[in-house]
């Protein structure tokens, strides 16, 4: 509805007398956009909810929609489309003619407000690429004041910590966490270029990958222990089979016992270091 909104021509109410009084003083815009809708705010405090009450409040929202588009475009060129700004600050107007009571005064001094908060909160909820404290947004928006005014005169150089922070009162860790959330706002595509030309590569290019040795190297610590603990032959049954890689066969003829015996005994000291390892059994083989 607001989109469809934002084509139509606002809304006309009847003037039965457009010549001011003798003395007084003519009424006075800030902007064109400010219609003149005192009337339908009263009327629209007096219905009940109902399709008459909704048409009045649709008339509302054509006639008042140019102004909201004009408080949007003071937030252009801040990573946001100017379509997605205007429905954010036509949001905000209906919530305005919503909550607006007639008898506390002009409705765009009520709506101006409401609706560039609306469109603030836009920016502060949704378009950080990474999610940030409360806290450390406001820090971010104080420092980039603070740069701005700091290198407002031409040929003035970039502005050190100390000097945000003593422009702003700031200390000079709460200046740092603010300046690292001015990178935070927005994102690296991983896709993105960073070579141009035939030998280029993208950011994810300059990942590294996992690396499996890792994962050896901690299961063979995690290991030690349990092997340790293990009867010296069966320590030594281990060695034969996985380090010097010989036969379950030739292990049972160099030690006089038969191969299905040291089958088991693999197989039992396997599953104790395991348990160990994983948590299910005491040092000692004590079962949990």
């Amino acid at each position: 509805m607001l989109t469809d909104m934002s084509t139509s021509r606002p809304g006309t109410t009847a003037v039965t007398d457009t010549t001011p009084a003798a003395g007084a003083t003519p009424a006075r815009r800030t902007h064109d956009d400010a219609p003149d809708t005192a009337q339908l705010f009263v009327r629209l405090a007096e219905l009940d909810d109902g399709p008459e009450r909704d048409a009045v409040r649709d008339e509302l929202v054509t006639a008042w929609l140019p102004m909201a588009h004009r408080i949007a475009g003071r937030f252009r060129d801040r990573g946001e489309s100017v379509e997605d700004l205007r429905q954010v600050a036509a949001l905000g107007l209906v919530k305005a003619i919503d909550r607006f009571d007639p008898s506390r005064g002009a409705f765009e001094s009520y709506a101006v407000p409401t609706i560039t908060g609306e469109v603030k909160r836009h920016f502060r909820d949704r378009m950080w690429a990474l999610r940030v404290p409360r806290r450390v947004q406001e820090l971010r928006n104080r420092v980039r004041v603070a740069r701005r005014e700091l290198t407002q005169h031409p040929g003035s150089p970039e502005p050190t910590v100390a000097a945000v922070a003593a422009h702003t009162g700031l200390s000079e860790e709460e200046v740092s966490a603010g300046m690292e959330a001015l990178e935070s706002f927005s994102t690296l595509s991983l896709d993105a270029e960073l070579s141009a030309g035939d030998d280029g590569y993208s950011l994810a290019d300059t990942l590294g990958a996992t690396d499996t040795s890792y994962d050896v190297v901690v299961d063979r610590e995690a290991a030690k222990e349990g092997l340790r603990r293990l009867p010296e032959r069966e320590r030594a049954i281990l060695y034969m089979r996985f380090f010097e890689d010989m036969t379950q066969s030739r292990i049972a003829d160099q030690l006089g016992i038969s191969q299905m015996h040291v089958s088991r005994l693999i197989s039992r000291s396997c599953a104790r270091v395991r348990d160990e390892v994983l948590g299910s059994r005491r040092p000692g083989g004590e079962a949990r």
